[in-house]
């Protein structure tokens, strides 16, 4: 099963290794889509693929860590993007 989503990280947790914790813990395969990280900011659209249940634990992971987490279906890749 594969889920597209949209994280929000807040400024502490920008340089935590969140995402690698995530995928060794719950057996998920992130697939970075698009990023824009600074010293303030962190947002990220991925593509998580996995059995359902350990999608799900997974991102009740980030969640509780404090990453906002949006399902993001619809948003496109950074090559799909009009310029």
């Amino acid at each position: 099963m594969k889920k597209r989503v949209k994280l929000m990280f807040p400024q502490h947790l920008i340089k935590e290794p969140v995402i690698f914790t995530m995928a060794k813990k719950f057996d998920v395969m992130p697939n970075i889509r698009r990023a824009r990280v600074t010293e303030t900011v962190g947002e990220m659209v991925l593509e998580l693929e996995g059995a359902d249940e350990n999608l799900e634990k997974g991102i009740q992971y980030l969640k509780d860590q404090g990453v906002d987490v949006e399902l993001a279906e619809g948003i496109p890749s950074s090559r799909n993007m009009v310029r």
